[in-house]
């Protein structure tokens, strides 16, 4: 036999001896180790180890990487027959390795005691995202998808989704009124002189028939808004708010809004990432359905033309009172006015004290989850 032929460390030291004469006494002398430790490495009833397969190579002319190797493909020989296959192993890996599933438990999202407690994880999660089996859960490779996004999701982002979609289900609102939407555009601009007004923005879109929700975002999901359709009658429109600024907030509701007006989102789930920088412009670089409603979230906010206008007057400098003077012009709050001057400018670091909170004033009056608070849905 050759050496490759040997499967156990055991064998090929044993082949080794008696092409020498040698006993397994007389090797251990050698080596200087005990004569048992000889035995039972032979027997296959201990491991080699790296120190002595070096002890082994150095009498025995045998590179130590081979006694490792002959090793190491026994014990998985052995593993292999008292391992049983789980299925399940490579299941949980993308549910537990692609979802936040700790943050969910901690949100309320998930009824579970821990992560450690799979089974009761399992469940919790087949419940949130209203399926059978666990082998159904939408971000499984193999799972039918039923919920498809405009551009992909990540696991987390859908599992935002679902929460929007689970708590939504359950309001009551209006009949959808595409009539009423576009009505109430000019009560909305009405409100956008003071940030305490946003108050309303809740009532009104559910006497338009537009379930609105709010969401603190995952850690990881950067979101900042979403539309879609509930049985293709009533449509959602879902914000996290993650930029607690009154300049973001109307933008990414109106943005929104003009995707419900244009009947986007029945098909596709329409998921607005990171809605700032490029994906806040009108180039080529987005989608139509994008750019159309950037352009009517940029013009609710601020007429383009006016915004054209005074920046071509007043560049490069932006003085405080040119700024609070349009913004009495136009009726509307300066911090409107100072998020489009960083987005055209580049500017982030500038203009910032008209930027000022809002979700304290619109959140008494939606529905919202997160920042502590846990919408009394779905248990």
């Amino acid at each position: 036999m050759n050496i490759s032929d040997y499967k156990t460390p055991g064998q090929l030291i044993e082949f080794l001896l008696a092409e020498r004469g040698w006993t397994q006494r007389l090797l251990a002398v050698i080596l200087g180790v005990d004569e048992t430790g000889i035995n039972k490495i032979i027997a296959g009833k201990k491991p080699v180890d790296a120190e002595m397969s070096i002890l082994l190579s150095e009498v025995l002319e045998i590179p130590p990487e081979k006694f490792l190797d002959l090793q190491i493909n026994y014990d998985l020989a052995k593993a292999r027959i008292v391992a049983r296959p789980d299925p399940g192993r490579a299941t949980r890996a993308h549910l537990f390795g692609g979802l936040p599933v700790t943050e969910m438990i901690k949100r309320g999202w998930l009824v579970a005691d821990g992560v450690r407690n799979v089974s009761q994880v399992e469940s919790a999660l087949v419940k949130f995202f209203g399926v059978n089996s666990i082998n159904e859960i939408e971000i499984l490779p193999h799972a039918l998808k039923k919920t498809q996004t405009f551009k992909p999701a990540t696991p987390a982002q859908l599992a935002w989704i679902y929460r929007v979609k689970e708590i939504s289900s359950e309001m009551i609102v209006a009949k959808y009124s595409p009539a009423s939407i576009r009505n109430s555009l000019d009560k909305l601009k009405n409100l956008l002189s003071s940030p305490e007004e946003a108050r309303k923005v809740p009532r009104i879109l559910a006497e338009c028939g537009i379930r609105y929700v709010i969401v603190e975002t995952l850690s990881s999901a950067k979101i900042d808004g979403v539309c879609f359709w509930l049985n293709d009658k009533s449509p959602v429109i879902g914000m996290s708010l993650r930029h607690d600024r009154i300049d973001n907030f109307w933008f990414v509701l109106r943005h929104e809004m003009e995707h419900v007006l244009r009947n986007h989102g029945r098909k596709t789930i329409m998921l607005d990432v990171e809605l700032e920088g490029e994906q806040a412009g009108i180039g080529k670089n987005i989608s139509e359905e994008e750019r159309l409603a950037n352009e009517a979230a940029t013009d609710f906010c601020i007429p383009r033309e006016r915004m054209d206008s005074f920046i071509a007057r007043k560049s490069p400098f932006f003085y405080e009172r040119d700024i609070l003077g349009l913004a009495n012009t136009l009726q509307i709050h300066p911090g409107l006015i100072a998020g489009q001057l960083q987005y055209r400018t580049g500017r982030y670091d500038r203009f910032r004290q008209h930027l000022v909170k809002i979700r304290s004033a619109v959140a008494p009056s939606a529905m919202v989850d997160g920042w502590g608070d846990v919408a009394p849905v779905g248990f």
